[in-house]
Order: C-alpha cells, then sequence, then structure tokens
C-alpha cells in the first residue's frame, strides 16, 4: 500500500506543477492537466475508467466537447454529455459525491453499461462553492469503493477543480485585458483624429510639468470634480522628491484649499501657507515636504461648470505671482478643452456602441442624459410630432422646473436654415427661475421624408450661455445626428421585420391555399357524387322508398350531411384562399359582418364614427369574416346578453376600428396566447370551424399591412384595436 500511496503522491505533485504552468495557451494546458488527472484517478483505482466534463454554472449545462477520459472500457460517443437527471447534475445540484450503490432511483447510463460499467462514483468539482465540472469513476465490479480510494480520487478532484478554476481565470484576465487595450487603443486613435492629443492624463501631466517650468514651482496636482460623491479625485501629478504623495480622493465637506477654491469658484494666490487663515486648511501633499506658498486656480468651462482644480506648490514663501496666476488660468483652460474632449469621446464610443445593442429608446434616454452632462444643461428633451403636436419621449431635468408632455406645433423649427435654433424656452418649459434661461437650444431632428414623422431635441442652459457658445452647439448637433440615427435604425428595424412578417405569412397561406384547393377538388370528386347518388336511387327506387320509410329518411339525412358538409368545408378553406386587395368601405364591410354573425337577440351592436373613414386596401369578403369572428367571440365571452361598440378613428397614416365587448376581459398574461395557432378557447359555438380564430384574424391583418392589438385588464371588458394603414394611392 505505501508503494501506491508514493506513486499518488507522484501524481499529485506531477498534476500540480502542470496547474502552475497554465498561462497564455490555458485551453491546451487545462486538457493535459485534466487528462493527467483521469490516468492518475484510474491508477488509484485499478481496472476502473474515468471521465471528466467541464460545467457551465452561468448556463447550467455541460460542454460535451470538454470531455476527457482514460481506462479501456469507457468509449466516448459524439456529442456525449451528463444526462439532464443523472449522476453528474445530481452531484452538482448536492455539490457532494453520488455513489452509484447510493441512490436506488438513480441509475448508470446504459451505454456505459453496454460497456461494462456496474459500479460508479461522480464527484463535482467545486472552487469557491462554484461548480466547474464532474469527475466519473467507473468499474467493471459490482463492489463498494473503498474509504482509501474516495479519499484519493476526493483529491483528484480538488486539483481538477483548481486547474479548471485557475485556467478560466486567466483566460478571462486575458480577455479583459485585450477587450481593455483595445478600448484604450481606439480611444487614442479617436483623440489624435479630433485633437492630435494624448490620453488626459498624458495631458494634464504634459501641462503640469509646463507649470511647473514656467513658475519654478516644485510639484503640481490636477484632481477634477466627481459632483456625484462631490470629491475631488486625483487625475494627474508631477514634481521633484515626491516620497509618498497624498492621492486619495478628497472630500469637498472637508477643510482644505482645493475645496476652498471649488466652493468659491475663484483662484488662490498664498505667499505664506504658515499664516492664517491658510495654515489651518492647508494638507501637504508629501508629509515629508514643506511646502511655504501655494497656488490653486479653478477648471471651469466655457458654460461655467466646475470641473476641478489645478494645484502648484513651492517651498519658498512669495514664489508666485499674479503673471503666474494668469499663466495658470490659460493652462487650466487647456486641461478644461482636454477633459471636455475625452467626455466627448467617451460618449459618442458609448453612443455608438448602444446604437448596435440597445432599443431606440434606450439610445435616445441616454443621449439627453449626456447632452445635460455635457453642456451642463438644467434640462435636455426630444420631444417626437405625432398629429400636429409635439409630444416628448424622452426627457431629464433638475430644479423647479419641468417638461411639457405636449406641445403645439411650432412649425419654424423645420423652416429654418439654421442647424441650431433659438425659441422661446416656455415653448417647451412648464416653470423657469432666474439661473434658466429664456431662451432654448434646439435642433430639428428626423425632419426628412425618408426619416418619418420630425422632431426636435432641445437643451435649456444655465443663464450664462448664449447663442456664441460654438462648443456647445457643435455638440448638441452631434447628439442630434445620433438620434436621428437611432430613430432611422429602428424604423427600418421594424419595416424589415413587418415585411418579413408579411412575406412568411403570404408564403404559408399560398402554400396552404394551394393545399386547400387540391384539397377541395378531391372532396368534390368525392363526397360531391354523394347527393347525386342518392337522387338516382329515389327516382328509380320510388316504390321502394315509399315502403321503407327507414331507408327514405336515412337516404335524405345522407344527402343532407353530405351537402352539409361540402358547404362548411367551402366556407372554411375560403379563409385560405388569396387575398384579392380592392378598395374597402369599412361601414359596409362592419354591416356585412354583423349580417354574417351568428349574434343572439340580446346581443345589441352599437356602430361608432365609421360612416366618414376612408376606404382601406383590402379584402371585402375576408374583412367581413374578421370582423364576424370578433362579435361572435366578444358575444361569446358576455354570454350572449349584452352591447359591442364598433367605433372607428384616423390619423396621419392609419384607420383604425375598435370591437369593444363588456364581458369579463382576458388576462393581461394572455394578450400573446390568444392570437397562437393552437390557442381555443374551448366554446362549443366553434363546433365545425377549422379552429383558425383569433390567429387567421392577425395573420389577415399582417397580409394587408396592418396589425391587431388586445387591450383588457382582465376584469373590464375587452377591445380589439385594429389598424389599416391609409390608402394613399388608387387601386
Amino acid at each position: 500500500m505505501s508503494g501506491k500511496l508514493l506513486g499518488v503522491l507522484e501524481n499529485l505533485n506531477r498534476i500540480g506543477r502542470a496547474i502552475n504552468q497554465i498561462g497564455a495557451e490555458a485551453g491546451e494546458n487545462e486538457h493535459v492537466v485534466l487528462q493527467q488527472i483521469v490516468e492518475s484517478a484510474i491508477k488509484v483505482v485499478p481496472g476502473s475508467a474515468a471521465v471528466i466534463f467541464t460545467y457551465d454554472a452561468a448556463k447550467k449545462s455541460f460542454d460535451p466537447q470538454s470531455r476527457v477520459s482514460a481506462g479501456e472500457f469507457v468509449q466516448g460517443l459524439a456529442g456525449e454529455r451528463p444526462r439532464q437527471k443523472g449522476f453528474g447534475f445530481r452531484a452538482i445540484e448536492q455539490k457532494r459525491p453520488i455513489l452509484s450503490y447510493e441512490e436506488a432511483d438513480l441509475e448508470i447510463d446504459p451505454v456505459k453499461k453496454q460497456q461494462g460499467a456496474l459500479t460508479l462514483v461522480c464527484f463535482p468539482l467545486i472552487v469557491a462553492n462554484e461548480p466547474v465540472g464532474v469527475l466519473y469513476v467507473y468499474l467493471k465490479e459490482e463492489r463498494c469503493f473503498t474509504r482509501l480510494e474516495l479519499l484519493m480520487l476526493e483529491n483528484f478532484t480538488n486539483q481538477a477543480a483548481m486547474a479548471l478554476y485557475q485556467a478560466r481565470h486567466l483566460a478571462n484576465v486575458s480577455r479583459d485585458l485585450a477587450r481593455k487595450e483595445e478600448q484604450m487603443a481606439r480611444l487614442q486613435r479617436a483623440s489624435m483624429i479630433i485633437s492630435s492629443r494624448l490620453r488626459l492624463e498624458e495631458t494634464l501631466e504634459a501641462i503640469l510639468q509646463m507649470a511647473l517650468e514656467v513658475t519654478n514651482a516644485q510639484y503640481g496636482i490636477f484632481r477634477l470634480l466627481d459632483p456625484v460623491r462631490n470629491v475631488l479625485v486625483t487625475r494627474a501629478f508631477a514634481g521633484e522628491g515626491l516620497g509618498h504623495p497624498f492621492v486619495q480622493e478628497l472630500p469637498l465637506d472637508q477643510p482644505s484649499i482645493s475645496a476652498w477654491v471649488v466652493q468659491n469658484r475663484q483662484s488662490v494666490l498664498i505667499p505664506d501657507l504658515t499664516a492664517q487663515p491658510w495654515s489651518r486648511i492647508y494638507y501637504p501633499l508629501d508629509a515629508n515636504l514643506s511646502m511655504k506658498s501655494e497656488l490653486a486656480v479653478p477648471l471651469i468651462s466655457s458654460s461655467g461648470r466646475l470641473e476641478g482644480v489645478l494645484n502648484l506648490e513651492s517651498p519658498r514663501k512669495n514664489a508666485f505671482s499674479e503673471e503666474d496666476r494668469i499663466l495658470l488660468q490659460s493652462l487650466a483652460t487647456y486641461a478644461v478643452i482636454a477633459i471636455h474632449e475625452v467626455r466627448l469621446l467617451d460618449a459618442l464610443q458609448e453612443i455608438s456602441r448602444l446604437l448596435l445593442t440597445q432599443s431606440e429608446e434606450v439610445v435616445l434616454s441616454r443621449l439627453v442624459s449626456l447632452a445635460k452632462d455635457l453642456l451642463d444643461a438644467r434640462g435636455c428633451g426630444i420631444w417626437m410630432l405625432e398629429e400636429q403636436r409635439f409630444i416628448l419621449r424622452v426627457g431629464v431635468n433638475e430644479g423647479n422646473i419641468s417638461l411639457k408632455t405636449i406641445v403645439s406645433e411650432n412649425s419654424c423649427l423645420f423652416d429654418s436654415d439654421e442647424e441650431i435654433l433659438l425659441i422661446p424656452a416656455e415653448t417647451f418649459l412648464n416653470a423657469m427661475d432666474q439661473s434658466v434661461s429664456s431662451l432654448a437650444w434646439a435642433v430639428p431632428i428626423g425632419s426628412l421624408p425618408e426619416y418619418g414623422a420630425g422632431g426636435v431635441l432641445l437643451v435649456y442652459p444655465v443663464l450664462s450661455q448664449g447663442a456664441e457658445k460654438e462648443w456647445e452647439k457643435k455638440v448638441l448637433s452631434l447628439l442630434a445626428h445620433y438620434a436621428e440615427m437611432a430613430i432611422f435604425f429602428s424604423s427600418h428595424q421594424r419595416e424589415l421585420r413587418q415585411a418579413q412578417e408579411q412575406r412568411s405569412v403570404a408564403e404559408m397561406f399560398a402554400a396552404v391555399g394551394d393545399i386547400a384547393t387540391n384539397l377541395l377538388h378531391q372532396l368534390n370528386n368525392k363526397i360531391g357524387t354523394i347527393p347525386v347518388r342518392i337522387q338516382s336511387i329515389q327516382d328509380r327506387r320510388k316504390d321502394l322508398l315509399a315502403e321503407d320509410g327507414y331507408l327514405s329518411n336515412h337516404l335524405a339525412e345522407i344527402e343532407r350531411s353530405a351537402t352539409e358538409a361540402m358547404r362548411i368545408v367551402r366556407k372554411n378553406l375560403s379563409h385560405l384562399h388569396p387575398v384579392q386587395i380592392v378598395p374597402v368601405n369599412l361601414a359596409s364591410c362592419i354591416q356585412e359582418a354583423i349580417q354574417m354573425a351568428n349574434l343572439g337577440a340580446e346581443i345589441e351592436v352599437q356602430v361608432e364614427n365609421l360612416q366618414n373613414l376612408p376606404e382601406i386596401a383590402g379584402a371585402q369578403y375576408n374583412l367581413a369574416l374578421a370582423f364576424a369572428n370578433l362579435l361572435e367571440n366578444a358575444s361569446h365571452a358576455m354570454g350572449g346578453k349584452g352591447k359591442i361598440v364598433i367605433s372607428g378613428a384616423q390619423s396621419s397614416s392609419w384607420v383604425e376600428v375598435i370591437v369593444r365587448d363588456f364581458g369579463p376581459g382576458i388576462p393581461p398574461e394572455m394578450h400573446q396566447r390568444i392570437f397562437e395557432l393552437n390557442f381555443s378557447s374551448g366554446s362549443p359555438s366553434h363546433a365545425g370551424k377549422l379552429g383558425f380564430g383569433l390567429y387567421w384574424v392577425k395573420a389577415l391583418m399582417i397580409r394587408l399591412g396592418g396589425n391587431i392589438e388586445v387591450e383588457s385588464d382582465g376584469i373590464n371588458g375587452t377591445a380589439f384595436r385594429l389598424k389599416f394603414p391609409l390608402r394613399r394611392r388608387p387601386l
């Protein structure tokens, strides 16, 4: 046994060395380590076979490509993976070894049994309470594993878990590093294109070095404001003799010279730091250095936004002059420009990514937030022009101002040749105070015909801003173009989805229509001869039928049933015939549907606003069938007693018909299911029908270029809203 233990220890050492060698080629080394583990496992348990699969905790599934095995009698199959309710999943779920002879409800995989496996132990591979795989060990004999075997196998299990964890961790680190490097390279390239500058920290360090050279200061530091957390964050520092500089965040609610500059928004020249009141609030950058004078200037943008503080210090008293103050303020202006450029580049990078991955609503919401942040505005919003009114889509504001949700049309926004317009702020603003300008910056978006409905992006600046702020106007114009792109992409994606859906439905019904035509032809040939043959019998055997009433009645019933069967088939299959598009008067179509529908005497149908609706492009008979279907559904929902209201409405591009009942309603969770092909209410009123129901109604609306929506809270009735595209050209 001692020799066996020495062999096990040797294997453990070899596996440990392999784990330590996992590096850049993590995938290959991982496979090597796992192969060593399964080969060592079968040495611990002579005559056994071992298999390892890796596990993805996020997907809750095993990777069949990760299979590693050792042993003569366990062969792998293509695509093999642990069974859903087998030993592997139980070991993962319970996070403990699973022995086949202790689990009465589980059986060894029949494939493995056929290969000779009679006993099994399955170990979960777990690191930091997270499963990363499983180790199977099979025996070709019916016996229990010894305590020593299980202990040694458990040791191999721990090694395998660590190998997988380390390989995955290194792979994730490598991916993160590669992604960070790519993002940095992209940001640097964008910075060179826009301003030919380096990264922000490098720009700030270059400004600091210049400031140190021209003022003979010993060191300097840039601290930028984080308004959310109300702290100053060190972004760059430079100087001589710095041992342990204090570069931690500097809270504004604690006394310091930088905090004083931020709160007072003005520069300060301190000839003697040991004098009052500065000695009480001075905090040295490096406790080992003795500074005697300081010069600090705020970083303020052209819009009045405070970005941070630039500090210089010297070991000499009276080291700085007013000329130094003016020079440092000029350098601070360059720093603000660099900050704005980096912030804008970050924003553009984020929006570019969102355009490819997120919905129109998410992109527009982020755009207005960025516009407010980049322009230091009090409020920002996007309004879209719908039915001669501007309706607020997204917006952000602060203070005692609020954005109007609906405003009347302001046609001058689309008549001017100016890219940026100045309009009265109260047009889109409910309330203003003295800190908000009386004018707002407005940029029309989506005003070209191919973009669909027009809109406007508005920003409410602080009072100090005006029409001459070229940087802010360019930023606003750029963000407006991104808003146009979001609207444009979203519109085309909707059109593409609708076209694809229409084509799919049309192709399906064309194919089914061919089948229906052939079926009807076959039924005509078979069932259609039944009435003819019965009439022939009746003509030739009148005497016999006169004597035998039973035979006469049954022949008449057979004839009636065959005729009724053909009528039902023709009526149902008419749903599937090709739609002939013609001008349709919805009022007359709905009247035809009312006559066609099987409504009880206690059902009242009320019609509103249908006579003045324009004609739509459709199929009269098919639409009548669709409305009859909705009417019969409404009647059934109200138990054959109540009122159904059919109303019409028109917009600039749609004609709407609403069919409303006052029954118990449809639960919201069923709103999508009722349009499925296999959905059935189980109503006896549908006997003798194919059961297409609302699925066919929705398919017909799609074929006509429209749609149907259901509105119901599941309590107070149901409304079906059918939208038809407005017919613009004569058919």
